[in-house]
């Protein structure tokens, strides 16, 4: 196998970490909205956590795609 189409392999198996993010905010977001249609008097104490929950999640999506990017761009 050629060295430019590992690097291309590599890439795209480093990216894939972006499905897990995308599944775990949903997961999140689908959660916060049940316990709040079933609870809404404490939705509203929940929302930071929400968020903090969301940014966590969000942020090793990016951190898989900049790992991608890295990956195509060694030497």
């Amino acid at each position: 196998m050629e060295a430019e189409a590992a690097k291309y392999i590599g890439a795209g198996l480093a990216t894939l970490g972006m499905i897990g993010s995308a599944i775990g905010v949903g997961n999140i977001f689908a959660n916060f909205l049940n316990g709040a249609l079933r609870n809404p008097s404490a939705a509203g104490s929940q929302v930071g956590n929400l968020f903090v929950g969301a940014a966590l999640a969000e942020a090793l999506g990016i951190l898989a795609f900049v790992l991608g990017i890295l990956i195509l761009n060694a030497a």
